[in-house]
């Protein structure tokens, strides 16, 4: 891994432990802070709507800006709201606090990855949108238990301080690390132009495929531990393990992703959306038996986040002469995709649908990703559109 890439690596390992620890110890947040535990899933909520709605308010804000500054001064942002978080004294400034964090992860990611495919070569512009979500995904397997584990140990509070020491190691490696370039120090163009290409089909089809995608994998995952337990029969002891497992696919799907995006793009994405349509399926018919369960389990992790990155590679290639806008609807779309699985899967259950018919819903919707996959590369053939090929640094 080339340094400035491992720089943005650490970055997005701290954003994405940040986002997600606080599952781990909400309980001791609730206590800690005198709210309920499902009020303080606000927090939670809270950080999804930072990153979707504040992420690209403030990457257009910042258009004028060289993007090396704009990356040192989202990662100061971060440090500053774990500092914030840890010394919180109630609620209310809790979630600000958090709100705001989101706010710098939604505005980084977007503006991390023009970055990293600046600094390859075009033929591995895919790997290098792996990189960054590799760091999520590492965050998933090491970050999130460790955070936990530290808050156990020493009070949620503590989880805050760590969490700040990790920024600022991510800070110094974006500081010595990431290189000022002429291209970089003023980023041309209008808003109406940023606004432009997001009209452009391989664009937002691409962002049809990512809401799906979401929905595909957030309905069934964020109601895993009692799918798991009630269905499947699982022992609670067993359940994180059966989650590291799928956290471990995940970052081997991220290789895979990208590897296959630098291949051969849309065939490669046509073929995992229908693979993980059947794999949904097959979460449906296995879900009462463990050991084949937990095998799928695994597969489906690791086809979620290799579908993620080269729909990520497309919209970046797609956007290359005005990537400001739509770098930063990437993690936007995820999460607006986040929230509404959660309502979705919510709203199933409260009708009266059992755990179980999850990965169904999760099934249609990649199903249908599919074919909008199919009528989007036949549209593109038969237009004879290429990309743009502005330079991304």
């Amino acid at each position: 891994m080339p340094l400035p890439l491992f720089a943005l690596f650490l970055a997005a390992f701290a954003f994405g432990t940040t986002e997600f620890v606080i599952a781990g110890i909400l309980p001791d947040v609730a206590q800690g802070l005198d709210v309920s535990i499902p009020f303080a899933g606000y927090l939670v909520s809270g950080y999804a709507l930072g990153i979707a709605l504040g992420g690209p308010l403030l990457t257009m804000a910042t258009r004028q800006v060289s993007r090396r500054t704009i990356l040192i001064a989202l990662t100061i942002a971060f440090c500053l709201g774990q500092i914030a978080c840890a010394l919180a004294p109630d609620f209310a400034a809790m979630l600000l606090f958090r709100v705001a964090t989101a706010i710098a992860h939604g505005a980084y990611f977007g503006i991390a990855m023009v970055v990293a495919v600046g600094l390859v070569p075009q033929a591995f512009r895919g790997r290098a949108v792996s990189v960054i979500l590799a760091g999520l995904t590492v965050s998933n397997i090491v970050g999130v238990p460790l955070g936990a584990a530290i808050g156990g140990l020493w009070g949620w509070r503590t989880t805050f301080w760590a969490m700040t020491l990790v920024g600022v190691l991510a800070l110094v490696a974006i500081w010595v690390l990431i290189p000022q370039t002429k291209a970089e120090t003023q980023q041309s163009g209008h808003l109406s132009g940023e606004v432009r290409v997001l009209g452009r089909q391989q664009v937002w089809t691409s962002l049809i495929m990512m809401l799906a995608l979401m929905i595909g994998q957030m309905v069934p995952f964020t109601y895993i531990t009692p799918l798991l337990r009630e269905v499947t029969g699982l022992d609670a002891m067993l359940i994180p393990w059966v989650l590291l497992l799928n956290g471990v696919g995940a970052t081997l799907g991220v290789v895979i992703g990208g590897r296959l995006s630098d291949w051969k793009l849309m065939p490669s994405l046509i073929a995992m959306l229908a693979i993980q349509s059947a794999i949904l399926v097959v979460l449906y018919l296995v879900s009462p038996y463990p050991l084949p369960m937990s095998v799928a389990i695994f597969v489906w992790g690791a086809l979620n986040f290799a579908i993620g990155t080269p729909i990520q590679a497309r919209i970046l290639m797609w956007t290359a002469d005005a990537p400001g806008l739509a770098s930063s609807l990437i993690p936007s779309g995820f999460n607006i995709g986040i929230a509404i699985a959660a309502s979705v899967g919510a709203a199933l259950l409260e009708s009266g649908y059992g755990y179980r018919s999850l990965p169904v819903l999760g099934a249609i919707t990649l199903a249908l990703a599919c074919v909008v996959a199919i009528l989007s590369a036949a549209n593109e053939r038969r237009s004879g559109a290429v990309p743009p090929n502005a330079a991304l640094t």
